[in-house]
């Protein structure tokens, strides 16, 4: 038997009252691939994230995700949502950021009882395993306030991880960052990916800094998707017929991908996502 995909949308359609914001879009994730949700502003992508997590019903279709409902599956998703700066006042530690993930839904002190203090142990190890994937054992102990945005975002994806999760979905992860920490952070989930086989589900405007690690993607945009790889929709073909206009696509001698036409769209940054 076929193993079940990771995310699947048969038919899916989001909006609120009468106002449609896409429809008809059928996509599946396979477990350990790494996916793009790609598309300018106002077209829905944290919608599509928040209809995978089941904080948004859909209008229409049918969603899977890890094989159940969505939201029935939660504790099995590691989650980071969009980035939040700490001001430079916060003293708490990127290690007790990144415990939250595991207990941060407890209320009080845990008990000095024998099965507590085992339990304490193997969640300690499970911080420290989380913040050793992802590169931040150097920083882990100082006030989050005081280290940089990437340095900030390496330990909220740890604290995604510490669960051990089968999917990872991350909104706009690499928002705000300079570039040598977009790289850096793109390679990061492209290994954990490519090595502990976590399915990635990544919303970003910026395609070029993962590109090299994506399996797929899904494009929204004018209210209908595209998905497959990103030779497949990243076309000129399948952005002009998204766009329903003239669309032109280029690739540099660096390997980034370029976008040329501009249909209107909100906020005016159609293509911040590809430019950049």
């Amino acid at each position: 038997m076929s193993t079940p995909a990771a995310i699947r949308f048969r038919g899916v359609a989001a909006g609120w009252h009468d106002h449609a914001i896409w429809e008809h879009v059928d996509v599946e994730v396979r477990p350990g691939e790494f996916v793009a949700v790609l598309g300018p502003n106002g077209v829905g992508k944290s919608t599509f994230v928040k209809i995978v997590l089941g904080l948004v019903a859909p209008t229409a279709g049918e969603v899977r995700v890890l094989d159940v409902a969505p939201g029935a599956a939660n504790r099995r998703i590691g989650y980071v949502p969009q980035r939040r700066n700490f001001d430079a006042s916060v003293r708490v530690r990127g290690i007790d950021i990144v415990r939250l993930g595991l207990d941060g839904d407890r209320w009080g002190v845990p008990l000095p009882l024998p099965w507590t203090r085992a339990r304490r142990r193997e969640e300690d190890a499970r911080v420290r395993r989380a913040i050793e994937t992802v590169g931040a054992s150097a920083f882990a102990e100082r006030p989050i306030g005081e280290i940089s945005g990437g340095e900030q975002q390496r330990l909220l994806i740890a604290q995604a991880l510490v669960r051990d999760p089968e999917l990872l979905v991350l909104d706009e992860p690499l928002d705000s960052l300079d570039l040598p920490s977009q790289a850096a952070i793109a390679a990061l989930l492209g290994r954990i990916c490519a090595e502990d086989g976590v399915t990635v589900l990544l919303v970003a405007h910026n395609v070029n800094p993962i590109l090299a690690y994506l399996d797929r993607v899904v494009y929204l945009a004018h209210g209908g998707a595209a998905s497959g790889t990103p030779a497949e929709v990243i076309t000129a073909a399948t952005l002009s017929r998204l766009y329903d206009t003239p669309m032109e696509v280029l690739h540099t001698a660096d390997g980034h991908v370029v976008v040329v036409g501009q249909p209107e769209a909100p906020h005016g940054d159609a293509h911040a996502h590809l430019l950049r």
